[in-house]
This record gives structure tokens, sequence and C-alpha cells, in this order.
């Protein structure tokens, strides 16, 4: 693997938020928002898709949580204002993985919006999607874009300056768990490229993710819990994670610390569906399709870059094409085989990750 280290001090960023910080609440007095917990057993009670009311369920990973905060709001009042209805949107957080089974074991999404397309994939093969979703929303049905951040502890005192730090024997990586999280699984693929999209092969990629994850001190289930275990549980020297989470953990005021975009990438495409059974079933069909297609309006992305995400809307991006650190070379899942073939090499039961990690025991 060539190291870039020598190149990146500039990719080397102090947290200092540089987006405009998080709005106040909006009032709730036009929609009610109501949480659903995955994984509980317990199903919501539905309302009548009546003409006063109409309710869908919006069910998504961890790390949006912010952003939707906005939006739902403004979505809400849009669609009171157009169509004279109250719209009710239930939202679920969590693992995307974890999230996916339980869509699939009958948590009544009728939006879904999760960390990778392998995890729509997934409710598709259950019959729950039809196939062709991409196609039914602009941008492919990828409503946000990020990139792979290496957060570090107040003035980087492991001095972490490129992906091939990480196998120093004295550092100590935080990073979510890919049979759980797709942010994990985002981690994963961005360590395996940083070695294939710059000038190595399989076999030096297993050998330096291995060394890598020996270096890992835990896993937890999603990037929430990573970032928390990191930030308030003072685990680990560095914390791989979303760039928009870091983001959003200054602008919080959560932390103080360093970050360093590798200018060697992946594109994390998080996409958008209409889960179509429930919607039939529900007659809620248009309300969610209005829902998905609002989240691509300039409007929406901006509330997604505010939180840190880089938007996917071309005026968005012109606006803050200076605000985000340049990837030198950005590469996509489809570059290396797609979700289907990652997948079964990487993820699958018996597959690397679970070799790696018998390697670990």
């Amino acid at each position: 693997m060539t190291d870039n280290s020598s190149n990146t001090k500039k990719f080397v960023t102090t947290i200092k938020p540089f987006l405009p910080t998080l709005l106040l609440s909006t009032s709730l007095s036009i929609g009610a928002i109501l949480p659903v917990s995955a994984g509980t057993g317990q199903k919501p009670q539905l309302i009548s898709q009546s003409g006063k009311k109409v309710e869908i369920t919006l069910v998504t990973y961890a790390v949006t949580k912010a952003a939707y905060s906005k939006i739902i709001p403004d979505f809400v009042a849009k669609w009171k204002r157009e169509k004279g209805q109250d719209v009710i949107i239930r939202e679920s957080y969590g693992g995307s993985g974890s999230q996916t089974r339980a869509v699939i074991d009958g948590l009544p999404a009728d939006v879904v919006a999760l960390a990778l397309a392998g995890d729509i994939k997934k409710i598709e093969q259950a019959g729950l999607i039809k196939p062709g979703w991409e196609k039914e929303a602009p941008n492919n049905s990828i409503v946000t874009r990020s990139v792979v951040a290496l957060e570090t502890r107040a003035g980087n005192p492991k001095n972490i300056k490129n992906w091939s730090d990480l196998t120093k024997p004295d550092v100590k990586i935080v990073t979510a768990n890919p049979k759980t999280s797709g942010g994990a699984k985002w981690n994963f693929l961005a360590l395996w490229g940083s070695v294939v999209k710059n000038g190595g092969n399989d076999a030096q990629a297993l050998k330096f993710i291995t060394n890598v994850f020996k270096n890992v001190v835990v896993l937890p289930k999603d990037a929430r819990e990573s970032s928390d275990a990191f930030y308030k549980k003072g685990q680990g020297d560095v914390l791989l994670n979303y760039e928009n989470e870091v983001i959003l953990a200054a602008q919080q005021g959560k932390t103080d610390t360093s970050y360093i975009v590798p200018p060697v990438n992946i594109s994390i495409d998080a996409p958008v569906a209409v889960v179509d059974k429930n919607v039939d079933k529900r007659g809620n069909r248009e309300v969610s399709e209005a829902f998905v297609k609002f989240l691509f309006t300039p409007e929406a992305q901006r509330e997604f870059t505010k939180v840190g995400f880089r938007p996917v809307d071309p005026t968005v991006s012109k606006e803050v094409k200076n605000k985000f650190p340049y990837i030198a070379r950005l590469y996509t899942v489809a570059d290396i085989g797609g979700w289907s073939g990652v997948q079964k090499k990487f993820f699958a039961d018996g597959a690397i990750f679970d070799k790696i990690q018998g390697g670990r025991r």
C-alpha cells in the first residue's frame, strides 16, 4: 500500500463548527412526531388515513436523527399548507442492519432511509419493496453522502495522519460492528479500499485490515454507540466515524477533538425508498412518495448539510463546496464489487470479517 501520510497534513482538521448550528426545535403543533423503537415487538396503533389526517412511519439509521428533526417539521408544514392535511410521522432510529431486520420482521415502515443500498435490497428480497426502487427517486435514490473520518483525541497525541497509522501498536481504535451497523460496513470498506484503490492488492489489504482490527478495543452495535464509547466513556485513541457525525458532535458541543479525512476515501451513499407493500396496505402512498421527493429538495438538502452530510443536490453542493476537505481519490462501493459482492466476500457468515474476528479471539 502506498502511504500518502506525507501529503495529508492539510486534511488534519481541528474541529470547530463550520456549518450553522442546529436551530431550535420547531413547534410540533403542525403534526405529532411519535417515536417507535425497533425490536420492541410492539406495533404502533395506526390512525385512519382519512381526509384530515395521514400517517407514515420513517425507519432510518441512527446518525440521521439530527437532520430529520428539522426536515420532518418542514415537510409536515408544507403538506398541511398544500394539502390541508395533518401528517403524523413516526420515527424509528437504530443500526442500519438492525433496522433492516426489524422491517422484514414486521416493523411497519412506509419509508426506509438506511445506511447502504444492500440493506434496502434485503427488504426488496423479502417482498416488501418492488424491484427498481432506485429509479423511483432522484439521484438513483441516494439522498446523502459522506466519507469516513478518523477522529482523534484533542491535539492528535498519537499523530494519526492516514489509514496506515491505524496499525501502530499503541493505537486503540473504536469502530462499530459491521454485522449490525451500516456505518461499520462503510468503515471496513474504506479500510480495504485504502489499499486496493491505492496501488495494493487483496492480500495486502487483508494483512492491513487484520492488523487494524487487532487494535480495535470495542465493537458497538451502531455508529451512535461508537460515538458514545469514544466521547462519553473515553474509550480508544481514534474513532472511525462518519464525517457528518464528527461535525455534528462538534456542533452540539460534545467534544473538542481533531479529525482527519484521508484523501483516498469511499463515498458513503445512503439511499431512501418507499416500502411498497406497506404503503399500499395502509393507503398512504401519496404522502410517503411526497416525503421521499421532499428529501431531495434544496430545502431538505441544506438541513442535511447543516449537520455535516455532503449534499447530493447540485445547487447546495456548490454552496458548500469549500466547507468540506477535498478527496483526491473518491471511489464507490460499485468500484469494489457492489453490495452483493462485498456482502458475500466480507460480511456473510464465515467470510473475511468473521475470519478476522476469529483471529482476534
